[in-house]
């Protein structure tokens, strides 16, 4: 199964490098594109969900990384969630 990593920015410019088991990411988000912060924690939500259940299917148990990664993105998503505007850029996939 194809891993990858994706740079994002988060509305204050801090950029991470994220990680998913799975290119589903791919269906999900589109480099350079900027996301309203809910549609970035939705879209992103869905796609490591997708991705941790592809590795549950064929390895027999979920990804580990994958959920610890969207846990670490709600979270660093609740400390822009007073900002009205605040935006996610994703910046880049490496494959």
């Amino acid at each position: 199964m194809p891993e990858m990593r994706f740079v994002i920015a988060w509305p204050d410019g801090e950029e991470e490098i994220c990680y998913s088991p799975s290119l589903v990411v791919k269906d999900y988000l589109v480099e350079g594109q900027i996301y309203p912060l809910s549609d970035f924690l939705r879209r992103s939500g869905e796609a490591l969900a997708i991705a941790s259940d592809r590795v549950e299917a064929k390895y027999g148990f979920p990804c580990s990384l994958a959920r610890n990664q969207l846990a670490r993105l709600r979270v660093q998503g609740e400390t822009y969630s007073h900002l009205p505007d605040a935006m996610v850029r994703c910046q880049r996939f490496i494959l």
